[in-house]
C-alpha cells in the first residue's frame, strides 16, 4: 500500500476508502498489524485525499452490536487518527442501528454518508428506499450512499433509484456496486446519466469480478462530456501497472473467483459471501454440494424475513444454509447467531420471520422490539479494566473491546516484541527451503488461523465428524 500511496494521493479522488469493514479485524488476526497504525501511516503518506471508512452502524467493524460508549470512543478515535468520511450502514436497513453512529460522527466533524443497502425481494422497492433516504436526511446525513454489495443493481434500476433520490431527498448521492454480475460499468454509466454525484471504482488491475468497475474505463468513457472527471489517465495507468505487479505476489491467497458469476443474479449472493462459502465447503471436502447450498440460501433468507445479504446477515444466512444442506435436514442445527437474529438482537427484519422457524429456534420467547443497543450495558470501563497494562492507548482498549480474543493476543505479542515479522520471516525461510529441496517446487502458504467470525467450519466439523485441518 505504501509503495503506491503517494501516487494515489495525486490523482484527485473525492475520497479513498481504505479502512473499516473487515480490514480492522484482518490486520490483527492475520497480519499481526495494528489497524490504527495502518490508518496513521497512510494518512501521513496521503495528506491531500479525504479518507473514508466503512462503518457497520452499531456493529462498528465487528460482527455484533456494541454498546453506545464503545461506539462513541471508536468514532472519536477514528476521526482523531485521520478518517474524514464515515460510510455508515446497517445490515437490515434498520435506521435505529445507524442513528447513534451518525450523530457521533457528525459531532466530531466527519462527513456522514448514510447508506441504503440495496437488495431485491418482495418487501424491498424503490419507494421504500426513497423513504429511507428521507429519514437519513432528517437525521443529519451529509450524503446518501446506495450500497449495492452484491452487484445486483441493474443499469436501468440504478437510473430510476438515483433519479428518485436526487429529486426527492436533495442530498448528494454516491453509488457503490460490484462487478460480480458483469453489470457494474453499465450501472455506473446509467447512474451518471441520472445525476449521481460520486461513484466507486477500483484501479483496473484490482477491478472486476467481486471488486468494483475499473476506474480507467469510466474516466475514458466520460472524457469530453459534461461529466468529464478530469482525472489523468496516464497517471492511473501507471498505478495500474505497479499494482498489477504487486498483486501477482498474492495470487495464492485469492478465492479463485474470476470473471462474471451469474449466481449473484440467481441467488443474490454477494462476492464476499461467495468466497467465504467456497472456502468453507473446500475445508469440508464438500464442494460437490456447492449448488445445493446456493439453492438453499434464498429459502433461508425468506424464512428470516428477507434481510439484505451483507455483513453480518450474509454470514448468518450462509451459515444456516450450509448446515441445512450438509446435515441433510433443514434447521437440524440452528447456530446461536441465528437465534440472536430471531430474538431481534440484530435489529428489526424487513419482514416477519417464519413463525415455525421462530418457535424451533427460541420457543415461546418473544423477540425484543426496542433498539438492540438499548439492552446492552456500558462496555468501555469494563474493557479498559480487563485489558489493563497491555493497553497503552485508547486505541489499544478499542482493539480489545471489539475483538477480545484477537485483540488480547495481538497486544500480548506486541508486548513481547513479536509483531508478526518473525513469524513471516520463518515462514518465508521454510518456503524457500522447501522449494530448493524438491524437484517440483511447491508453495506452502502459512495460515494464520482460518477462523470465520461464525466458526462455521468448526460447527460443520463437529456436526459431520470431519477434521478441519
Amino acid at each position: 500500500m505504501l509503495s503506491i500511496a503517494g501516487k494515489l494521493d495525486k490523482i484527485g479522488y473525492w475520497s479513498v476508502e481504505m479502512w473499516g469493514g473487515a480490514t480492522f479485524d484482518s490486520a490483527m488476526r492475520f497480519l499481526s498489524e495494528d489497524p490504527w497504525e495502518r490508518l496513521r501511516t497512510l494518512r501521513h503518506e496521503m495528506p491531500n485525499t479525504p479518507f473514508q471508512m466503512l462503518l457497520r452502524g452499531q456493529n462498528l467493524v465487528g460482527y455484533k452490536h456494541y454498546p453506545d460508549d464503545i461506539v462513541e470512543h471508536f468514532i472519536v478515535a477514528a476521526r482523531r487518527n485521520g478518517i474524514d468520511v464515515f460510510r455508515i450502514f446497517d445490515a437490515l436497513n434498520d435506521i435505529r442501528n445507524m442513528e447513534f453512529a451518525m450523530k457521533t460522527a457528525k459531532r466530531e466533524g466527519g462527513h456522514v454518508q448514510a447508506s441504503i443497502c440495496y437488495t431485491i425481494s418482495p418487501v424491498h422497492d424503490i419507494p421504500g428506499f426513497v423513504r429511507m433516504g428521507h429519514e437519513l436526511a432528517r437525521l443529519g446525513a451529509d450524503s446518501i450512499c446506495i450500497k449495492d454489495m452484491a452487484g445486483m443493481l441493474s443499469p436501468y434500476a440504478a437510473y430510476e433509484l438515483v433519479s428518485a433520490l436526487k429529486k426527492n431527498v436533495g442530498l448528494p448521492v454516491q453509488l457503490h456496486t460490484h462487478y460480480t454480475s458483469g453489470m457494474g460499468t453499465a450501472t455506473l454509466l446509467k447512474a451518471v446519466e441520472a445525476g449521481v454525484d460520486i461513484v466507486d471504482t477500483a484501479i483496473s488491475s484490482m477491478a472486476l469480478s467481486c471488486s468494483q468497475p475499473p476506474t480507467e474505463t469510466l474516466v475514458v468513457t466520460l472524457e469530453d462530456t459534461e461529466r468529464d472527471t478530469g482525472l489523468n489517465i496516464a497517471a492511473l495507468a501507471d498505478i495500474a501497472r505497479q499494482v498489477g505487479e504487486i498483486r501477482k505476489k498474492y495470487a495464492n491467497f485469492e478465492a479463485d473467483i474470476g470473471g462474471v458469476d451469474v449466481n449473484v443474479l440467481q441467488f443474490q449472493v454477494p462476492g464476499g459471501m461467495l468466497s467465504n462459502l467456497i472456502s468453507q465447503l473446500r475445508q469440508q471436502g464438500a464442494m460437490d454440494r456447492y449448488y445445493e447450498v446456493l439453492d438453499e440460501i434464498p429459502r433461508v433468507r425468506a424464512d428470516l424475513g428477507f434481510p439484505p445479504l451483507v455483513t453480518p446477515s450474509s454470514q448468518i444466512v450462509g451459515t444456516q444454509a450450509t448446515l441445512n444442506v450438509l446435515l441433510g435436514e433443514r434447521y437440524k442445527v440452528i447456530p446461536e447467531e441465528v437465534k440472536e437474529y430471531i430474538r431481534g438482537n440484530y435489529g428489526k427484519p424487513p419482514a416477519p420471520v417464519n413463525r415455525e422457524l421462530q418457535r424451533k429456534a427460541i420457543g415461546d420467547e418473544e423477540p425484543i422490539t426496542c433498539r438492540p443497543a438499548d439492552v446492552l450495558p456500558p462496555g468501555w470501563e469494563k474493557a479498559r479494566e480487563e485489558i489493563g497494562d497491555l493497553a497503552k492507548s485508547e486505541e489499544d482498549v478499542l482493539c480489545y473491546a471489539l475483538f477480545p480474543q484477537v485483540g488480547r493476543l495481538f497486544l500480548e505479542k506486541r508486548a513481547k516484541g513479536l509483531d508478526g515479522r518473525r513469524e513471516l520471516a520463518a515462514a518465508i525461510a521454510a518456503m524457500v527451503f522447501e522449494q530448493r529441496s524438491t524437484t517440483k517446487p511447491k508453495m506452502t502458504i502459512p495460515q494464520a488461523g482460518r477462523v470465520s467470525p461464525w466458526r462455521t467450519a468448526n460447527r460443520l466439523g463437529q456436526a459431520t465428524g470431519r477434521r478441519q485441518w
